[in-house]
C-alpha cells in the first residue's frame, strides 16, 4: 500500500488506522508492510511524535 506523501494527510491516515484497526504503530507497520522509521521521520518534520501510551501521533 502506498501511504499519503503529504505529511498532514499521512498524519490523519495513520491516526485513523491506529484508532480503528491497530493496537500499536509496530502492528500497523508489520501488517501494512511499511517502514516505521519513515513514518516517524515524515511526521516529525511537521511537529508530530508518536505516543505509544495513547497509540497516536500528536
Amino acid at each position: 500500500m502506498k501511504l499519503p506523501e503529504d505529511p498532514m494527510m499521512l498524519y490523519s491516515f495513520i491516526n485513523m488506522k491506529l484508532r480503528d484497526f491497530y493496537p500499536s504503530l509496530d502492528a500497523l507497520c508489520e501488517d501494512m508492510n511499511v517502514e516505521r522509521d519513515e513514518i516517524i521521520r515524515t511526521l516529525k518534520t511537521v511537529g508530530f511524535e508518536y505516543n505509544p501510551a495513547r497509540n497516536r501521533f500528536w
